[in-house]
Parts: C-alpha cells; sequence; structure tokens
C-alpha cells in the first residue's frame, strides 16, 4: 500500500463516519422539531381552557356620508373664488 492508498481509505472512513454523524443529528432535529410544535399545540388547548375568550365588542357602525352634504353650501362659491380684481386697491 502506497501513500496514495492510504489517504483515500483514511478519506473514506471518515466521510463513512461524518455521514452517521449527520443522520443522526438530523434524526434528532426531526424529533425535537415534532417535540417542540407538539408542546406548542398542547400549550394553546390548555390556554384556551384556562382562559376563555371574552365577548367581543361589536364595532362601531359605519354609515355612508356624500361629499356633497359636507360642503357648506353648494349654490354659494367658496370665499375668494371667482372675485375679480385684486385685494390691494
Amino acid at each position: 500500500m502506497n501513500a496514495a492508498t492510504f489517504v483515500a481509505v483514511a478519506a473514506v472512513v471518515i466521510a463513512v463516519i461524518a455521514y452517521a454523524y449527520a443522520r443522526r443529528t438530523a434524526r434528532k432535529l426531526a424529533m425535537l422539531e415534532e417535540m417542540y410544535w407538539q408542546l406548542k399545540f398542547e400549550h394553546g388547548e390548555l390556554k384556551a381552557k384556562l382562559d376563555p375568550t371574552p365577548p367581543s365588542t361589536p364595532e362601531p357602525r359605519q354609515t355612508f356620508v356624500p361629499l356633497i352634504r359636507l360642503r357648506p353650501d353648494a349654490n354659494k362659491p367658496a370665499p375668494g373664488y371667482g372675485e375679480t380684481g385684486s385685494t390691494e386697491e
């Protein structure tokens, strides 16, 4: 066996060990994630049992107001509108 073969075999062994470690870590992560979501779900159920939601207050009633009703007077022009001449006279 020469040095290149030894390095190749060592690299394969290290790769297999790293692959096994990564798979084990991925399984742990999946298990922890599942436990997290289960705990979050159970917490929500228990919170709903202990603190029932208070009755909701009705929202204020919204009504439509046409813009024409907001004008002071539809027949009179606004002050300063349509006047002729200057105010400096």
